[in-house]
């Protein structure tokens, strides 16, 4: 039996499918690939004049250095967000779903799986969404959605133009809900209600197939999760990584874009 065919015979005998998704879920829509300093200056050249990388820019610090820059970087990736069109492989992982028990685990901020259809109360954003803001100065105002803000960001410099998102509470600048690097002041109220009922999920998912798209090891959250949940309720775990497709005995690594291992996957199922 192939690793293909392995793949399909466990997503089609678990009653419950746990899908885990890092960056490389998002590439077969047209997101960009941050991987390595190369790749993001590639999607956003006016840092590298500045020497600044993903690293630099995903840090709470420029919100109060210099709001501009910081709005520029996060409300140019939230319009590219809200304007991408999630691909065919949301739906296959859907069709899984709806036949089953389901939740997803993702480090992804872009909302893909909410605007792909997904259940809302079934995802947990590990490093929050930029969908939500939170209160720069912290006055208690909560997390809240940012639909009413629309960032303009100038496309040669990437500096966000004003009216920059400001607090209904208290009138600060408002920051994006998300976990940044050397970030203390994340308000983390949000993912902890979807990490509750991620742990009721599991209580009752019974025999659950792990399928993981897209997850490096350079921020290895998902993949230590994965393999986590894999060894503590004795799950199958699917790893689908064109660059890093290991896995640890009796489990099963697939070499492939994530689109094209679950058009791989369910093209098995639907041949059984």
């Amino acid at each position: 039996m192939d690793d293909l065919e392995r793949a399909a015979r466990r997503v089609g005998e678990a009653d419950a499918i746990l899908v885990t998704a890092g960056a490389g879920m998002g590439v077969d829509s047209g997101l960009p690939d941050f991987r390595g300093d190369q790749g993001f200056w590639r999607a956003y050249p006016p840092y590298r004049q500045l020497g600044l990388s993903f690293v630099d820019l995903a840090n709470p610090r420029w919100f109060e250095r210099d709001p501009a820059l910081a709005w520029g970087f996060y409300g140019h990736r939230l319009a590219l967000y809200r304007r991408t069109v999630p691909h065919e492989g949301f739906a296959i992982l859907r069709r899984w779903i709806a036949e089953k028990k389901g939740f997803v685990f993702t480090s992804n901020v872009d909302g893909q799986f909410q605007r792909a259809g997904f259940d809302a109360n079934a995802i947990l954003e590990c490093h929050g969404a930029l969908d939500y803001l939170q209160c720069l100065d912290d006055c208690g105002v909560g997390v809240i959605a940012a639909h009413d803000y629309h960032p303009e960001v100038d496309e040669q410099t990437f500096r966000a133009r004003p009216p920059l998102p400001a607090c209904p509470r208290c009138g600060a600048l408002m920051r994006p809900n998300v976990l940044m690097f050397g970030d203390g002041g994340w308000d983390s109220a949000r993912e902890d209600e979807q990490s509750r009922r991620f742990e009721q999920f599991l209580a009752g998912a019974g025999k659950l197939a792990i399928v993981e798209c897209g997850a490096g090891t350079a921020v290895p959250t998902v993949r230590m999760t994965g393999e986590r949940l894999a060894r503590a309720l004795n799950a199958s775990l699917i790893r689908i990584n064109v660059r890093e497709p290991e896995v640890p005995a009796g489990h099963i690594g697939l070499a492939l874009g994530a689109l094209d291992g679950l058009r791989a996957i369910a093209k098995q199922l639907d041949s059984r």
